[in-house]
């Protein structure tokens, strides 16, 4: 029996709304907003600094290509000195210099260069090598001439200065004859330069004020502030491996073990082999030395008594495996 018109309409299928669900879209995160001038700041200061150390170059160079001359020649007949600063020794005091005389004017024998006409003798400032002596009619050869240091210690290291007096007086056949002094220096660990001049006669003398080179002063900063800069990174590293409770670290520890032999290894290679117990070591070697030294012996103390806590279960406690 079907049911009459009027309730067809009121109870017909109600109409269901199906709600798919909403799909889920994988949202890509964000990029990171890209700042190209912190790359071109880094790029621009690593630029600067290379022009400054080409600067810093030329500078130098330039300032040791100039020679000093000292004395005066009041004529044709007279003889010039040449000198090269070639080592100097701070720790025996001494300045090892290369001499070459050469006679000119009447003094030279004709035809032959670095020929004396006559005997010819050259006094020298060293103390010793006091006199150097040249026959007649013998070519003149270079001679190394060692100058004493006076007014500095080699344990200020770098900040150690001294003073040396580089002079000559001649004799040609018994007769005073005027000196020239030309001097040039050679020695890349040291910055020569001139103070006083003094003039008795025939004799010249040149007192020299020597100190260490540029590049050896940026390098033993270098050094300096290296060796604080490692000592305290393995001190920060050690304080939190003992602070976290990280046992040993043999990762860390073969770092902080190879940084404790890297260090003597840094100190021996300054520049101008300073002696034990220069300022360079009190300012930061020995201390540096100790700190890392500190921080090793703390992570494997600490480290030791971490691993020491975890023991294995007795033997009743452990699970037993029957086979079937």
């Amino acid at each position: 029996m079907s049911a009459p018109p009027h309730r067809r309409a009121t109870y017909g299928r109600p109409k269901v709304r199906i709600h798919g669900r909403a799909r889920a879209v994988a949202v890509p995160p964000p990029h990171p907003r890209v700042r190209p001038w912190r790359a071109y700041a880094v790029v621009a200061v690593i630029a600067l600094l290379v022009a400054a150390g080409l600067l810093l170059y030329v500078d130098e160079r330039s300032s040791r290509g100039h020679a000093q001359v000292a004395g005066a020649a009041p004529g044709p007949d007279f003889l010039e000195v040449d000198v090269v600063l070639q080592r100097v020794d701070a720790s025996a005091q001494t300045l090892s210099a290369k001499v070459l005389a050469q006679p000119h004017g009447a003094l030279e024998a004709p035809g032959g260069a670095l020929v004396p006409a006559q005997d010819l003798v050259l006094e020298t400032s060293s103390l010793e090598q006091t006199v150097l002596r040249y026959p007649a009619g013998q070519q003149i050869a270079s001679t190394t001439v060692a100058f004493n240091l006076y007014g500095g210690r080699v344990t200020d290291y770098p900040f150690d200065r001294y003073r040396t007096v580089v002079g000559f007086q001649a004799t040609v056949g018994g007769r005073p004859v005027p000196v020239v002094i030309g001097i040039e220096e050679a020695d890349p660990f040291f910055a020569f330069r001139r103070d006083t001049e003094d003039r008795e006669g025939t004799a010249v003398a040149i007192t020299e004020r020597i100190s260490r080179s540029r590049s050896t002063f940026i390098l033993a900063w270098f050094m300096i502030g290296a060796m604080w800069a490692l000592a305290f990174s393995v001190l920060i590293a050690a304080w939190l491996i003992v602070r976290q409770r990280r046992g040993l670290l043999w990762p860390a520890l073969s770092w902080m073990a190879a940084t404790l032999f890297a260090l003597v290894g840094m100190r021996n290679a300054a520049p101008g082999n300073p002696p034990i117990g220069s300022l360079l070591d009190y300012a930061a070697f020995f201390w540096a030395e100790l700190l890392v030294a500190v921080g090793l012996t703390m992570v494997v103390v600490r480290g030791a008594r971490v691993e020491g806590g975890h023991r294995d279960p007795p033997a009743r406690d452990r699970p037993r495996y029957d086979r079937p």
